[in-house]
This record gives C-alpha cells, sequence and structure tokens, in this order.
C-alpha cells in the first residue's frame, strides 16, 4: 500500500501526458482521482497502516548498495497527509479556476508530477533518494509556473525560481557528499546513530557539512539569500501557489530539517540556521506591508512564516516547527486559494487598490478568507495561535534576541493582513471589474469551506496529535509569551484597519521598501558585471588564443605554406630554369663549405 503513494500520481502524469494530454476534462479527472487516491491511502496508513515496506536495490558496487526504500514514521506519515490533502483540495479547486485553460492536460499532469516528486521527498529513507526527488519536485515547479508560457513574465519567474534553486542544490548535494565521508552512511536511521561520534572526530567539518546541507533549504524554503524567487513565482496560476509556494513545495525545506534535527543538537551551525530564519521572517514581513499585489503578499507573508519555522528548526524545537508547518499549510492554502477566487470573480486583477466591496458581492469567500486571515494573524483559538505560540516559546527560552525579533514579526503579520483585508473586500468597488464580480462555483467554494473549518480545528490538540503523534510539543508557553503574542495581534490589527479603513491607494508610500531592498536590482546588477565580464574574458581568449591560436593555428600555417608554393609554381620555363640553378649553387655550396 504504501508505494500507491507513488505509483498513483506517477501513473496520472504518465497517462495524461502521452494519452489523454488533449482531451482536458479527462486529464483533470484523471489527476484528482489518483490524488483523492493518495488522501485516502495516507489516512490508512496514518491510522495505522504498514510501517516497513519492501525496499529495492537501485545501485549496488561491492560492498555499497543503495535502496530505494520508505520511510514510514510519525514524522513522514504526517507530512504525507498534510501534502495529499491540500493536494486534493487544490486539485478540486484547480477544475473551476483552470476550467477554460487551453492547456488544462498538460496542467493536470504537471501537478501529478508534482505531488509523485513531493511525496518521494516525504517518504525517503535516504538522502540519495531525496535528492533525485527534491530535483524533480524543482523539475515540476518550473514548469507549473511557467503554464502560461506564451506570456514573458511567466517563463522569466520559472526560469528564476529553476536557477536559484539550483544554488541551494549544489550546496546540498556537497552537503551530503560530506555527511556521507564522515559517517559512512547516507540513510538517516544508521546516520543518527553514527552522528554524535562524526561531530566529535570532525569538528567543525561536522558543522560546515551541516550547513551545506541547510543550503538546500535555502533555495527550496525561500530563506535569506536565495528568496528572491518565491515572489515572482506568482506568475504561475494561482492554485499552483496555493500547492507549491505555501503548503508543500516550500516546505519541504523545513521537513527536511526536521528529518534531520538530530545533526544539529551537535553543532553550532543551529544558531546560524535559527538566525537566517529570524532575519527572512522579518525582512519579508516588513516587505509585505508595501505591496500592491494580493499575490505577492501571501507570497511575502509565506517568506515570513516560514522563517519563523526555520528559526525554530535552529532553534532545535523541530516539533514546534512542524506544527506551524502543519497549520500553515491549511491557513495559507486557504488564503491563496481565496485570493484565486478573488482573482478569478474580478476578471484576473490582483492590485488590492483596484478591488473593493467584495463582502456583499463574494459572502462565501469573504467569510472563508476572513477566517484565514486570523489564522495567520495567530487570533485566540485558530490553528496559527496555537503553532505561532510554540515558536515564540522556543525563541523565548533559547534565544532573547531572536523572541524580540519574532514578536515585531507577530505585529507586522496582522498589520499587513488587515491592510489586504481591508482594501479588498471594505469600502466600495474602485473598478469596473470589481463591481461585477460574483460568488465563485461551488467546486471552488467547497476547497475554502474545508480549508476553512480545518484553519479552525487544527490547532487543537486532539487534532494536531492524530497528525503529528509524537511531534506533536506538549509545552505550555509562558505568559510572557502570550502576552506578547495577544498584545502585537491586536495592536498590529487595530493600526492596520485604522490606517487603511476607506483609503483608495497606499498611505505610506516607501519606495526602499516596496522595491524589496532593491535586492534584486543587486542581483541583476551583481550578475551583468560578474557574467559579462567573464563571458568577454572567455570571448577574448576563444577569438584571440583558442581560436588564432590553439585551432586555427595549425590550419593557418600550411595555408600560408600552400600560398607561398603556389606562387612559385607558374608554369613559366624561365623561373623553372631560374630556380634550378639557385638549387645546384645551394647544393655546390654546402658541399665545399659545409
Amino acid at each position: 500500500m504504501p508505494w500507491l503513494l507513488l505509483i498513483l500520481p506517477l501513473a496520472a502524469a504518465i497517462i495524461i501526458a502521452l494519452v489523454t494530454r488533449k482531451h482536458g476534462n479527462v486529464s483533470a479527472y484523471i489527476s484528482v482521482a489518483s490524488v483523492v487516491a493518495t488522501f485516502v491511502v495516507s489516512v490508512i496508513l496514518q491510522l495505522g497502516g504498514e510501517t516497513d515496506p519492501h525496499s529495492f536495490t537501485w545501485v549496488s558496487a561491492g560492498a555499497f548498495e543503495l535502496n530505494i526504500g520508505l520511510q514510514l514514521d510519525a514524522l513522514s506519515t504526517g507530512m504525507m497527509l498534510i501534502v495529499t490533502c491540500v493536494g486534493a483540495l487544490v486539485h478540486v479547486f484547480s477544475l473551476g479556476y483552470m476550467e477554460k485553460d487551453e492547456s488544462k492536460g498538460r496542467y493536470f499532469a504537471c501537478l501529478s508530477l508534482f505531488m509523485f516528486s513531493m511525496t518521494g521527498i516525504v517518504l525517503a529513507d535516504n538522502f540519495a533518494m531525496m535528492f533525485i526527488f527534491w530535483e524533480l519536485v524543482g523539475v515540476s515547479s518550473y514548469l507549473l509556473i511557467g503554464h502560461w508560457y506564451t506570456k514573458d513574465e511567466p517563463v522569466e519567474a520559472a526560469k528564476k525560481a529553476f536557477l536559484t534553486n539550483r544554488i541551494g542544490d549544489f550546496g546540498f548535494m556537497i552537503g551530503i557528499l560530506m555527511l556521507w565521508g564522515m559517517t559512512g552512511t547516507i540513510f538517516f536511521d544508521p546516520m543518527e546513530t553514527a552522528a554524535e561520534g562524526a561531530s566529535i572526530s570532525h569538528g567543525k567539518m561536522f558543522g560546515i557539512a551541516v550547513l551545506c546541507l541547510f543550503c538546500g533549504a535555502v533555495g527550496k524554503s525561500a530563506q535569506m539569500p536565495l528568496h528572491v524567487w518565491l515572489p515572482d513565482a506568482m506568475e504561475g496560476p494561482t492554485p499552483v501557489s496555493a500547492l507549491i509556494h505555501a503548503a508543500t513545495m516550500v516546505a519541504a525545506g523545513v521537513y527536511m530539517l526536521a528529518r534531520v534535527a538530530f545533526l544539529l543538537s551537535f553543532t553550532e551551525a543551529a544558531q546560524v540556521i535559527a538566525w537566517v530564519g529570524a532575519l527572512t521572517a522579518l525582512f519579508a514581513a516588513v516587505v509585505a506591508t508595501q505591496q500592491n499585489d494580493i499575490k505577492k503578499i501571501l507570497a511575502y507573508s509565506t517568506l515570513s512564516q516560514l522563517g519563523y519555522m526555520v528559526m525554530a528548526a535552529g532553534l532545535l524545537a523541530s516539533d514546534a516547527a512542524m506544527f506551524h508547518l502543519y497549520t500553515h499549510a491549511a491557513f495559507k492554502a486557504l488564503l491563496f486559494l481565496g485570493a484565486g477566487a478573488v482573482i478569478y470573480a474580478c476578471h484576473h486583477e490582483q492590485d488590492i487598490w483596484k478591488m473593493g466591496g467584495l463582502s456583499k458581492k463574494m459572502p462565501l469567500t469573504f467569510i472563508t478568507f476572513a477566517i484565514g486571515t486570523a489564522a495567520l494573524a495567530a487570533v485566540p483559538l485558530t490553528s496559527g495561535f496555537f503553532s505561532k505560540e510554540q515558536i515564540l516559546a522556543a525563541a523565548f527560552e533559547g534565544n532573547k534576541t531572536l523572541f524580540f525579533i519574532a514578536v515585531i514579526v507577530a505585529f507586522l503579520t496582522p498589520f499587513y493582513m488587515m491592510r489586504l483585508f481591508t482594501a479588498v473586500f471594505f469600502g466600495r468597488a474602485r473598478t469596473g471589474s470589481a463591481e461585477h464580480a460574483k460568488e465563485v462555483p461551488f467546486v471552488m467554494s467547497l476547497p475554502l469551506l474545508i480549508l476553512a473549518g480545518l484553519s479552525i480545528v487544527a490547532g487543537f490538540g486532539l487534532v494536531a496529535k492524530m497528525v503529528l503523534g509524537e511531534h506533536y510539543p506538549h509545552a505550555h508557553p509562558p505568559g510572557a509569551v502570550l502576552a506578547a503574542s495577544l498584545i502585537t495581534m491586536l495592536a498590529g490589527a487595530a493600526l492596520g484597519f485604522l490606517l487603511y479603513r476607506g483609503k483608495t491607494q497606499e498611505r505610506m508610500p516607501i519606495a526602499f521598501i516596496r522595491q524589496k531592498f532593491y535586492l534584486d536590482e543587486l542581483y541583476i546588477g551583481l550578475v551583468r558585471v560578474f557574467q559579462d565580464a567573464v563571458a568577454y574574458l572567455a570571448k577574448l581568449i576563444d577569438t584571440h588564443v583558442v581560436d588564432s591560436i590553439a585551432s586555427r593555428g595549425s590550419a593557418t600555417t600550411v595555408q600560408g605554406l600552400g600560398s607561398l608554393f603556389r606562387r612559385i609554381q607558374v608554369g613559366n620555363l624561365q623561373a623553372y630554369a631560374f630556380l634550378f640553378g639557385v638549387g645546384v649553387i645551394l647544393i655546390v655550396y654546402l658541399l665545399v663549405f659545409a
């Protein structure tokens, strides 16, 4: 049964790509059926199914043997439940959102390929298998972000995501190889046994290996400085943003850190990881306050919440990180799909200042979006409240400076979400597209209702324990943490509402923040300077050294000699007689005087 989690989405992708791709509706139903089936299998496994699936030998060389196997434990089965649940709801939502898309078959084939790839990451029992599926997820993301490849923006965004992730993945690969050399294995369970001894015998090199491994998470989970791809990835279809860039793919880095949490406890690299997460959370939250595109606001919010999770992992609180990953998957998928419903109803308008008054025209979307906003802002009794408190508690106990940063982020989050919520749903309709908006079809509303329910109940102990098992954090946050969380939540929400109620444009435009601190422009400049310099040097070498000397040198020499001999073979008898005489004189000279 566990192998069905891999076989079903792969089979759906192959069938759609080779047989039904031109039949959009048939392809859609095949893809939806496969993901619903994988969700059912995930539920069965979570309730106590097979825990020791058969593995297959992939590579065997002497004493070295690499198996393709599945690791079924509380961490993987819980994550699998999250991936397949959100995946199924996104697939159903896509039936309505992509109804008129001319390439619907290709879209659903890529969705199924992504589900296959993500499943492989979650269930891998060794680094080699995880890395293979890690790269497949990158390919799937590239295809889905660039789905509308006839437009320049999605193509550029897809390339940016793919190339940026390759930087992180290179470090990830180096880290895997280093840890293999230090521990003698690439399998997680034996590596856990050997980790302490390897950390003692290899010292700082062990920490460097862990940081290289972390590079993979920096790329996939879009942490600074490799965060730049995620906001641009919003150029893909909105359901893709909900599935890949809110709930699953970007969570892969956090999941990987939780899987290898045993490595972090033996090295100071954990502190570096915690600081990267905290700074990413703060940076993204600040930038989100100045964005006007509804999807980019949610994208930077995702960056910020992923920073929370990475910070928790670095503070050796991987259970808190996974708890927030689990609740965040529900309410952020809800917000992205809610944004998709708004965009769909407003004829693909994405500027929040060109919307307004949608609460009366789209009441169901309004209510569900409000629930998602409350969960993200950590309103008490929502899922986000319970999980965020665990992360704040870990920071409070582990590093007071990081706790202070996390509290600032806790203030900014309800601020920018109330700004978005007020601009989109309150006031008057500011454009014709908003004026004529209406509620989305039931096939799109149903996933919103289910995710809204999950966004409320997912944080409660009974439900969370069913998904997370032993990885559910049981500690109760200190009173100081709860007080800081509640005060910042109320202050941020109140300030956002008061500043933007009834407003038709940004009240405090700050270009430096809106332009993301000009980091994209800085990267572009660095690429141009160094890439162009290297390219120019390479051109000089190629033209004047390789072409002129190494490649064409012998040809030029032969050509010159040929031209010389051609000039003396002119068919003139007097010339030949003269050359003959010169030759005789030269021979006599050599014989007499040499």
